[in-house]
């Protein structure tokens, strides 16, 4: 018999729609507020240096590190990627790429249900001391007025679901990862819950829960989620990169920020991100001799 034909490999745009379906599809109403005073309103918060400080896959994966579900030379990879994220304070489309090429690959092989208890712990000890406070008002504000709130996040669904139970909010987007019997695969489905896919899972969210977009609100520190934050009616820029200050600026959008001495001590915060870096890499640099 002839091969079989390979189906042919989904584009960026192909892809980032699917993620946002399958991140839709994922979302569970985490609150028992079945029926809110204002059910065509909701507010969307980016969660990485918006809602917490520092990338929370990156806190996940140093969690689960700490457990010995991968290795020393694997999380000196995350370390790099987390030390730019923090110092630079703007993510790149290459950067991006490279992260998705090993994104959510180190929970290969483990269970849903071994993530999720897990994670529990791990945002008790790494996650809640860091979300900003000025953020967390912000979403108890739309709270308080009886609207839906909703992380958007490129961590792992089911994180997003934790940090979204722990702080009362109502639900999470987060990028999906395909699973068969309760295993993971390693693989993604479609894309990271990136840039333009949040895009497509806000709008997908939108549908089924009957939201009208221009009564919504949208937070986020990164110009990567303009896409995001051009589909509400009010978009407001959080602890905002460069480019997103300066485009919030010319739009007329809210702009907040809480963060404070950030650039005082940027210059402390990357020589102790390269030390740990160099650290992790001579580290990881034994360890692989010695399996060898």
């Amino acid at each position: 018999m002839p091969p079989e034909k390979s189906r042919k490999p989904l584009d960026l745009q192909q892809r980032s729609a699917l993620a946002g379906e399958a991140s839709a599809a994922a979302a569970e109403v985490e609150t028992a507020l079945a029926t809110p005073p204002n059910p065509r309103a909701a507010a969307f918060f980016d969660v990485d240096n918006t809602l917490m400080q520092g990338a929370s896959v990156f806190h996940l994966a140093r969690g689960l590190h700490r457990r010995k579900f991968f290795t020393t030379r694997d999380i000196a990879a995350a370390a790099w990627r987390q030390a730019y994220f923090r110092v630079v304070g703007v993510e790149d489309a290459d950067h991006v790429a490279k992260s998705r090429i090993s994104a959510l690959a180190f929970i290969e092989g483990h269970t849903v249900r071994e993530l999720e208890d897990l994670g529990e712990e791990i945002f008790e000890e790494a996650m809640a001391h860091r979300i900003w406070p000025g953020t967390r008002a912000l979403a108890q504000l739309h709270l308080d007025e009886g609207q839906r709130v909703w992380l958007v996040t490129a961590a792992p669904i089911e994180i997003a679901r934790i940090i979204a139970r722990r702080l009362g909010l109502t639900g999470a987007l987060g990028t999906v990862a395909e699973h068969v019997d309760g295993v993971y695969t390693g693989r993604l489905v479609g894309e990271m819950l990136h840039g333009p896919a949040k895009g497509e899972a806000v709008q997908a969210l939108a549908e089924r829960e009957g939201l009208d977009l221009a009564e919504c609100a949208a937070y986020s520190d990164s110009y990567n989620d303009l896409t995001m934050l051009s589909l509400v009616g009010d978009p407001c820029a959080v602890n905002p990169d460069a480019r997103l200050r300066a485009y919030a600026r010319r739009q007329g959008w809210r702009i907040r920020d809480y963060r404070t001495g950030r650039k005082a001590a940027r210059a402390g915060v990357l020589a102790a991100a390269v030390a740990g870096v160099a650290t992790g890499a001579a580290a990881a640099g034994a360890a692989v001799r010695r399996r060898r």
